[in-house]
């Protein structure tokens, strides 16, 4: 089957070439949307690595240019790629052979991080503070590796986010005895690790799993099955899934018009989980097939999962994604919760605006429904969910 690539970027890097030589010897054709990069840096990127190059003049966001790109492609077969992403020789060719099954909407290989980590363990027994629900470890207030401050870099189940407070400086608090990574450089160690002051204990060098795909869980949230623990053939198996990260995802056309595009409103983020879900509802399959691999930056093009704008747009695109697609006494709840309680920041407003054309296009695409958004929810939610994250 004729098979074409959709990549968008907007803030190219060292990483895009690497992202259309990964594909172009897989693909029959490779569309690159420039999402009004700055100077037309990803279309001079794009013509260099022999892609076809749509260049818009402004960021319309990643939901709409990837609806564009879609549509360019001619091919029966489209895959999407992050542009910060490198797909294995093999990832088209295994997403063609579980899609033969006509009843499999979108397959998703095993995604990877890029970076090599150092495992990070103490064994510190966990306690509670005072009107805090968190199980905590100890509090971090440094982390370097050779010298460089990586606190923020760091990742895993063992961590919390960071917090700050006037006159009490940033720090971080670890879970207990938990794992947790640091990200190393390419070159060998000359200071090694060290935290808070002191060399950290000998760990592994491990990679960590970005997404072995996506769950649902008992709160409306998705989020990536194996998200930044090791990659020790855990999630060597194919499996279904609730849904499949956006970042490395392939369909057939005609299932992705059955279905309909993504969520062009929500800008970014939410948008694949909204689609499977949309998939479920129409009772379809959504697969994870290890049997490639893709490794990826994970938000390099976007800047960082954790600025503010990025968790302003997800906590808001959550929630319509709940309107659109959840039971309705559930997606009620959630709405209800959201708009008396935040978070806010804009997200509050953001639902606000939207949600006339989230309850519209729920009533639209109920007709099509062949699941009900009660039989979905008792599939899927809770199945291979990490535990909630503390705020």
């Amino acid at each position: 089957m004729r098979t074409g690539v959709v990549v968008v970027s907007y803030h190219p890097g060292e990483w895009l070439g690497p992202c259309l030589a990964s594909v172009g010897d897989q693909a029959d054709e490779v569309v690159l949307i420039d999402n009004g990069s700055e100077g037309s840096a990803a279309s001079k990127l794009g013509a260099e690595a022999g892609a076809r190059v749509l260049r818009l003049p402004t960021n319309t966001g990643f939901a709409p240019a990837v609806n564009l790109g879609v549509e360019e492609c001619t091919g029966e077969l489209v895959g999407l790629l992050n542009d910060d992403a490198i797909a294995g020789p093999d990832w088209l060719a295994a997403a063609a052979e579980a899609l033969k099954d006509t009843a499999v909407a979108a397959v998703g290989p095993k995604v990877v991080l890029a970076t090599r980590y150092h495992e990070v363990r103490y064994p510190d027994q966990e306690w509670y503070a005072p009107g805090d629900k968190r199980p905590l470890g100890r509090q971090l207030r440094s982390v370097t590796v050779d010298g460089v401050e990586v606190l923020d870099a760091a990742r895993g189940p063992g961590l919390y986010r960071a917090e700050e407070a006037p006159g009490r400086g940033r720090w971080r608090w670890t879970a207990g005895d938990r794992p947790w990574y640091v990200p190393l450089p390419e070159a060998p160690l000359e200071a090694g690790v060290v935290v808070n002051g002191e060399p950290a204990p000998p760990g592994r060098a491990v990679r960590l799993v970005n997404s072995a795909g996506a769950f649902l869980d008992d709160r409306g949230y998705g989020g990536d099955i194996g998200a930044d623990t090791p990659d020790d053939g855990q999630f060597d198996q194919a499996a279904d899934r609730f849904a499949i990260s956006g970042s490395a995802f392939v369909t057939r056309k005609q299932t992705w018009h059955e279905i309909g595009p993504f969520a062009g409103r929500y800008f970014a983020y939410y948008e694949d989980i909204d689609w499977c879900w949309r998939a479920q509802l129409a009772g379809r399959r959504i697969v994870y097939d290890p049997a490639a691999t893709v490794v990826h930056r994970r938000s390099a093009s976007a800047g960082g999962q954790h600025r503010p704008w990025v968790r302003v747009m997800s906590e808001r695109n959550r929630t319509l994604t709940m309107v659109r697609n959840g039971p309705p006494a559930l997606a009620a709840n959630a709405l209800r919760d959201r708009l008396r309680n935040g978070p806010d920041g804009g997200v509050r407003g953001g639902v606000a605006r939207l949600l006339p054309w989230a309850v519209a296009t729920r009533a639209q695409m109920g007709r099509r429904w062949k699941a009900t958004p009660e039989s979905v929810w008792e599939r899927w939610a809770g199945v291979d969910a990490a535990e909630p994250e503390y705020p």
